[in-house]
């Protein structure tokens, strides 16, 4: 039986449509399988890949890409490989350590505390004392008279006289008189009498020495 051009154009259009729709089905039911599980390496960690031989394991060369080979396509951690489980066990671990230390526990107040070494001398020297004003030293005092008055007489008018002894001079004196060109006697009373050193203008009462 020969086809007419119409039927051949109708055959090729059913045919191509066919295909189409298998390849369609293919694709899906290839998206809906599981994924292959990924397979970690026992004596690497999870990002390392295999070395291929001839090639220098130690670090890749300046330049290179450091994701070579088909196994590099999967690096990255996945959902799969988390898990999220809390381990009580080594939390417990932790909590009964105890503080074996041979210095001073920080955290308990009946450890001894640490001496600490006194500084040798003062961080901030102490300040001068506030001086105290002391005003000059004044003349030294006059020196006192050497006379020495042991007895009164009275003369004929009734005038009281003073008896005083300078060494081993004895002057007669009354008042207004000068003894030895320095002493000039002021006043004579019975039991005393004052005296005036010219020399450092001087006063100064002599009692009366008892023989």
């Amino acid at each position: 039986m020969r086809l007419t051009p119409d039927l051949q154009k109708k055959s090729a259009a059913v045919a191509a449509f066919v295909l189409l729709a298998g390849g369609i089905l293919y694709y899906q039911l290839a998206d809906d399988s599981p994924a292959p599980k990924p397979v970690s390496s026992p004596a690497s960690s999870p990002l390392s890949s295999p070395v291929p031989s001839g090639v220098n394991a130690t670090s890749p060369q300046r330049g290179s890409s450091a994701r070579t080979g088909p196994a590099a396509k999967n690096i990255g951690t996945t959902s799969a490989q988390l898990d999220p489980t809390l381990r009580m066990g080594p939390m417990l671990m932790t909590e009964q350590l105890v503080y074996s230390g041979t210095g001073r526990n920080i955290f308990s107040a009946a450890s001894a505390p640490v001496e600490i070494p006194k500084a040798l001398a003062p961080a901030r020297p102490k300040g001068s004392a506030a001086q105290v004003y002391t005003p000059p030293p004044g003349p030294p005092p006059p020196p006192p008279i050497d006379l020495k008055f042991f007895g009164t007489a009275t003369s004929t008018q009734g005038k009281r006289r003073a008896l005083l002894l300078h060494g081993e001079d004895v002057f007669l004196a009354s008042d207004g008189d000068i003894v030895q060109r320095r002493y000039r006697v002021i006043t004579v009373s019975a039991s005393s009498i004052l005296v005036e050193d010219m020399t450092n203008n001087n006063q100064q009462s002599l009692p009366l020495i008892a023989r």
